[in-house]
C-alpha cells in the first residue's frame, strides 16, 4: 500500500509502516496539485494534519484512495461523512497530542499571570534604561494556586488540562454538551495514582465563577464566546484558546480586553490563519503562539506511531 504523508509524519511512524511493508512518501504536495499527484502515483492512503484540505472534490477525483488519516484531533479539514459514504477508512489520533496542548495552555497562563508576555517584549528594548520602572510595572503578578479554571470542552485535552490544574492546587469547573461526568487520574513519579471524579457544570456557571477560561472544543458553526458571554465573566478574567480559530469572536475579545473585562488572552489559533489580525498581534495583553499546541517531539512520535498502528491493523492481514 502506498501512502502519502502530505503534512509529514514522525520517523518512528515511517519506520513502523515500512517494517510492515507499506510505502511512505513524505513529499509535500501543493493543494492544487494534490489530486494529480495522488492519481499519478496511485496513492491509496493520505495522511494529513491541519494544513491539507481533504474535500469532497478531492476525494471524488482520487478513486485510488482507501484511507484518510488525520494526525491530531480535529477533523474539520476533512469531509469525513462523504469519505465514509464512499467506503474510505477515516482515522485520527484524538489523544496523542492531548498532553502537549494542555502544557501549552499553562505555558500561556504562567506567562500571563507574571506578565512575561509583555516583559519579554519590553526588556530587550528598555531593560537597560528602565529596569526599575519595568520591575515595578510587572511586580503585581498573581499565582495560579487557589484560582478557578473553567474548561469548555471536557474531552481528552480538557481532561489533561484538569490534571495539571489539580496538581497546581486550582479549582476546576468543566462544561461540556455531551459529557456529564469524568474521572481524572493523576499518575505520579513513584507509581502512585490518585483519582478525582468531576461532574460538568452549565456554561453559565463556568463563565460566572472562573478566573481563567480555556477552550477545548472542535470547530463550531457559530461562536461559543461572544460579547454576551464575556459580559457574564468576572472582571479581570484570562482567556486561553488552543482549540480552533472561530470558537471565540476575536473582535469581541479585543473589545473586552480594552474595556478591562478580560485582563489578558493567550491565543494559539486564529480565525484568519495563517494571517492573524494585526489587532491581535499588536495587543500587549495577548500572549501569542503560531498554532503549535500539538507540536512537540513527543506528541509527533505518538501521533506517527498511533497512525501507523491503526493502518497496520486495518490493512495488514
Amino acid at each position: 500500500m502506498k501512502i502519502l504523508a502530505n503534512d509529514g509524519i514522525s520517523k518512528s511512524g515511517v519506520a513502523l509502516l515500512e517494517e510492515n511493508g507499506f510505502t511512505i512518501i513524505t513529499t509535500k504536495v501543493a493543494q492544487n496539485q494534490l489530486a494529480n499527484f495522488i492519481n499519478e502515483e496511485k496513492i491509496e492512503g493520505l495522511l494529513v494534519r491541519s494544513a491539507t484540505q481533504v474535500s469532497q472534490e478531492l476525494i471524488e477525483a482520487c478513486p485510488s484512495l482507501q484511507l484518510i488519516g488525520r494526525g491530531g484531533v480535529g477533523m474539520d479539514n476533512i469531509d469525513v461523512a462523504f469519505a465514509i459514504d464512499k467506503g474510505l477508512h477515516v482515522i485520527n489520533t484524538p489523544e496523542a497530542s492531548s498532553n502537549s496542548v494542555a502544557e501549552l495552555v499553562f505555558a500561556h497562563l504562567f506567562g500571563m499571570v507574571r506578565f512575561l508576555h509583555i516583559s519579554n517584549r519590553d526588556m530587550p528594548l528598555e531593560g537597560d534604561t528602565r529596569f526599575n520602572e519595568l520591575k515595578k510595572a510587572f511586580s503585581q503578578g498573581t499565582e495560579l494556586r487557589g484560582k478557578t479554571i473553567g474548561i469548555i470542552g471536557f474531552g481528552s485535552i480538557g481532561k489533561e488540562v484538569a490534571k495539571i490544574a489539580i496538581g497546581l492546587g486550582m479549582k476546576v469547573i468543566a462544561a461540556d454538551t455531551e459529557i456529564e461526568e469524568a474521572t481524572i487520574e493523576l499518575s505520579f513519579f513513584n507509581q502512585q495514582k490518585m483519582q478525582f471524579s468531576l461532574k460538568t457544570q452549565p456554561l453559565e456557571l463556568l463563565l460566572k465563577e472562573a478566573d481563567f477560561i480555556t477552550l477545548h472544543i472542535p470547530a463550531q458553526e457559530s461562536y461559543t464566546l461572544t460579547a454576551t458571554e464575556f459580559s457574564q465573566m468576572k472582571k479581570g478574567v484570562g482567556i486561553i484558546n488552543t482549540a480552533r480559530g472561530g470558537v471565540l469572536n476575536e473582535v469581541d475579545l479585543i473589545n473586552a480586553i480594552e474595556s478591562g473585562k478580560v485582563q489578558f488572552a493567550g491565543l494559539d489559533v486564529f480565525e484568519s490563519e495563517p494571517t492573524p489580525e494585526i489587532q491581535l498581534l499588536m495587543n500587549p495583553e495577548v500572549s501569542l503562539s503560531p498554532h503549535i499546541g500539538a507540536a512537540t517531539k513527543e506528541a509527533q512520535d505518538r501521533i506517527g506511531i498511533e497512525l501507523a498502528t491503526q493502518i497496520i491493523r486495518l490493512f495488514k492481514k
